[in-house]
């Protein structure tokens, strides 16, 4: 339940970006920031690499990278075009050849690496493949790949060296009158990186793709990212983001919704506000939370669900989300519906209860939603 329209100091402003095409994703501009993700199966394991690209497309994931990293690579690319539900970037690296046989297998975008695509006659030949066969390009710079004549110029990966790869690439995309491309500017130092994002934002209009690269396990690498990413989302900066984890890719997609969500920029699912528990609660909170998680994932409308465990805080909690419930003691709970105390539920029930609410206020908020299209 969104109040942003009364509370201004909420709202973001994002940075205004030209907008271009990721297949049928429009990005920058005032599109939707797309969340992306990466496949780390084999990609001449077809049937493995589709599943996960599926798997990733059904928890949210807008785009999915894949790596193009040999020549088999590229022929089993043109099969997992083929039957996934979101567009494809083809992640390049070191041989300008697999660039241009993405794009022949119908990659919707390209992913180059300006620290070691090749010299500028390479990229050239990349660029016309891009444009015969409607890719987009990101240029994707990484401070631990940069080009050797800036780390003898700088001495080190630095906002400075990053923002200038970046832009050496831009110029070649546009001398040779290319414009459908992105660009990042990734490093696995939050600082480094937000810098970094920071000086580019200002130094062109193209969309800008987040990450902060190899940023951790699951838990290490989320809090990295939420760090990193939410606060250059927060300035508006950002187009496309992808967090990098050690984890499987659905989990990169869950984390980036919850970014998302958690500043207002997207909002998909159910966003459950949950106490930490303590001696106060009226039912085990924490085994709650994680059934529901599980239960609720297949709702993909927007939508709040406050799970409290004792009257302190439960009920004002419960006055801004669709559905809640709070602990009362003596094995029962009130549910709340729209903000109102409805009716009491046992806690060896509210489990299944709370689930069919929010099934039930799902089906009504897209039944509204389709009604006023």
């Amino acid at each position: 339940m969104s109040l942003n329209h009364v509370r201004p100091w909420r709202d973001i402003y994002r940075r205004k970006s030209r907008q271009i095409m990721v297949g049928n994703v429009p990005v920058g501009g005032d599109a939707p920031i797309a969340v992306q993700t990466m496949t780390n199966t084999l990609t001449t394991d077809v049937a493995a690499t589709v599943a996960q690209v599926q798997a990733a497309a059904e928890a949210g994931a807008d785009i999915v990278r894949v790596s193009v990293p040999d020549e088999a690579s590229s022929k089993a690319l043109k099969q997992i075009v083929r039957e996934s539900p979101v567009p494809i970037v083809a992640d390049i690296h070191f041989h300008y050849r697999r660039g241009i046989e993405a794009a022949e297998a119908g990659a919707a975008c390209l992913r180059i690496n300006p620290g070691n695509i090749g010299d500028e006659t390479r990229v050239k030949e990349v660029i016309q493949a891009a444009r015969d066969h409607n890719c987009s390009i990101r240029i994707g710079v990484n401070a631990g790949s940069l080009e050797k004549h800036l780390l003898e110029k700088y001495g080190e990966p630095c906002p400075e060296a990053m923002v200038e790869s970046g832009l050496e690439h831009i110029r070649i995309l546009q001398d040779n009158d290319f414009h459908e491309f992105k660009i990042s500017v990734k490093a696995s130092d939050v600082f480094l990186s937000a810098a970094a994002y920071q000086g580019i934002a200002e130094a062109t209009d193209a969309p800008i793709h987040l990450g902060i690269t190899e940023a951790g396990g699951l838990v290490s690498g989320t809090i990295k990212s939420a760090i990193g990413l939410g606060n250059l989302l927060w300035m508006g900066i950002g187009d496309t983001i992808r967090v990098s984890l050690s984890a499987d890719p659905v989990e990169e997609v869950k984390v980036g919704f919850e970014i998302l969500k958690s500043l207002g920029l997207r909002h998909r699912g159910v966003n459950i506000i949950s106490c930490p528990s303590c001696a106060r609660q009226g039912f085990d909170v924490i085994k709650t939370v994680e059934a529901l998680e599980h239960r609720l994932e297949h709702i993909k409308t927007p939508m709040s669900l406050s799970i409290i465990g004792c009257v302190v805080n439960g009920p004002g909690e419960a006055l801004m989300t669709d559905v809640g419930f709070t602990g009362g003691g003596a094995g029962s709970g009130m549910v709340y519906l729209a903000g109102k105390a409805s009716h009491k539920m046992s806690n060896d029930q509210m489990i299944d209860h709370i689930v069919e609410e929010v099934e039930k206020k799902a089906a009504e908020l897209d039944a509204a939603a389709e009604a006023a299209e």
